[in-house]
């Protein structure tokens, strides 16, 4: 569909979004779910049960979205990736590579942040991808081999980014785990119930295990 058909979907009543993003694009879209003023376009979507997407968001040049139940998306994120089934030389040493963002149940990611889902980005459940201008970023330039790379971004559940970090492709926050502001993760880590700081991230500190965020029912904060 051109640009235009889609631009003017964005600004349509939700009612009337829900129908023609379903038989124009397939999408799968519950009926307590809600998009707002955002240019949403993955080649395939799936969102579950009271999930809303907020205002002036984009996704774009991606596979496949999927976003679980009660999950949040704020404003003004840029979601994107690089597509498969494109004639394009990059990734062509990734035949399995897929561009996927996937979100867990009552996960929520706030404002301004920038998400490169060119291989997937997996967020677990009861996540928060806090404050601000943080960065996952799953494709670099391989100086090693001069190529375009991508690797898979991975955060468990229970966990809580911190505003401004920058997390790099193949790297992985376990479950039970916070990435405190500012910091750089470029490791996969196993270690749960830990905080995670610095430039590049490491462990600091235990958290302990009775910390209420952790064991809570619904994504939402007071």
């Amino acid at each position: 569909m051109g640009k235009i058909v889609k631009i003017f979907i964005c600004i349509l009543p939700m009612s009337l979004k829900r129908i023609l993003l379903q038989r124009l694009y397939g999408y799968e879209i519950h009926p307590t779910a809600r998009i707002g003023l955002s240019f949403f376009y993955p080649k395939k979507l799936k969102i579950g049960k009271n999930s809303k997407i907020g205002h002036f968001n984009t996704a774009v040049h991606l596979d496949e979205v999927i976003i679980g139940e009660y999950v949040s998306i704020g404003r003004g994120n840029w979601i994107t990736g690089f597509a498969t089934g494109t004639t394009s030389r990059h990734f062509k040493h990734q035949p399995d590579r897929v561009s996927i963002l996937k979100v867990g149940n009552h996960s929520a990611i706030t404002k301004g942040h920038h998400i490169d889902c060119t291989s997937p980005i997996i967020i677990g459940n009861f996540v928060t991808i806090a404050g601000y201008n943080s960065q996952l970023l799953t494709h670099s330039i391989n100086v090693y081999d001069n190529r375009q790379d991508s690797k898979q971004i991975t955060i468990g559940d229970y966990c809580f980014v911190g505003t401004n970090v920058v997390v790099l492709g193949g790297a992985s926050l376990p479950s039970y785990s916070v990435l405190g502001a500012k910091a750089m993760l470029n490791k996969q880590y196993t270690e749960e119930w830990k905080l995670y700081g610095g430039n590049p991230a490491k462990p600091i500190t235990d958290i302990p295990k009775d910390a209420k965020y952790f064991s809570r029912e619904t994504g939402f904060v007071d």
